[in-house]
């Protein structure tokens, strides 16, 4: 299999990354479903469904913005307006969307933790994306600078280059294992859950940027790492916690 994959059925080259990005919000949701059924959720129905909102558009809106500062070209012209639309990352909607639910629940006064119902389909959605990223290859900045290890691949450029996304992926599966058994083992308080992926899955992330070919650096940092650290202030008090703990 070359990648990036692009498969042709009927004429038709497919867009894997696109098809698996779509098939990540419909199971990651449909699995959320199914949880909140077996789950006796300490929020209400319609609490709950001002909470989705709130996450949805401001995941949208930290995707974009984040997508954009990993870039940062100022152009004009309908063209330039459909890039700054489709240029995304994952870190600024997990962000926002923390963002937009805070907000939500101010709204709605709703005080109660609600991002433990979220911690598994976001993290099995993040997984299935991270798959289609890799068979894009060099399509998407997902990819790694340029290696000897036996860990390099060609990722569509004729280089040696570490495979982030595969990388990402064996990470969410091990934190997917983790989580489970914290959530098993543990009565852990309300809200902790979801603290504890957010809290590991940035700190994952600032650690991998230097494995990318990043261009756009203020002080050696790229945006991405620059929002981990936003991610760590935020939960400081959770953090300080786990290396205090007895």
């Amino acid at each position: 299999m070359e990648i990036p994959f692009e498969p042709v059925v009927f004429g038709i080259k497919l867009n894997i990354h696109l098809i698996l990005e779509y098939a990540a919000f419909f199971i990651g949701f449909r699995y959320y479903i199914y949880l909140k059924k077996h789950a006796q959720d300490p929020i209400t129905n319609n609490n709950r469904l001002s909470i989705i909102i709130g996450a949805v558009f401001g995941a949208f809106v930290g995707s974009r913005i984040v997508g954009f500062l990993e870039n940062p070209v100022f152009s004009s012209g309908p063209e330039y307006f459909l890039v700054l639309l489709n240029a995304k990352t994952i870190m600024g909607g997990l962000l926002g969307g923390l963002l937009g639910v805070e907000l939500a629940k101010k709204v709605i006064h709703e005080k109660k933790s609600s991002g433990d119902l979220f911690t598994f389909p976001i993290i099995l959605g993040i997984l299935i994306g991270r798959v289609g990223c890799f068979l894009a290859g060099i399509n998407e900045f997902t990819y790694g600078i340029e290696t000897t290890s036996f860990l390099g691949m060609d990722l569509g450029d004729g280089l040696k280059r570490l495979p982030i996304a595969l990388f990402e992926v064996v990470f969410l599966i091990i934190l997917w294992v983790f989580l489970r058994y914290l959530k098993k083992q543990k009565t852990l308080k309300n809200g902790l859950l979801f603290q504890y992926f957010m809290i590991s899955y940035f700190s994952f992330r600032f650690m991998i940027e230097f494995l990318k070919p990043n261009i756009f650096l203020i002080l050696g940092l790229s945006s991405i790492q620059y929002l981990c650290i936003l991610c760590w202030i935020y939960y400081h008090k959770t953090i300080r916690k786990l290396f205090y703990a007895n």
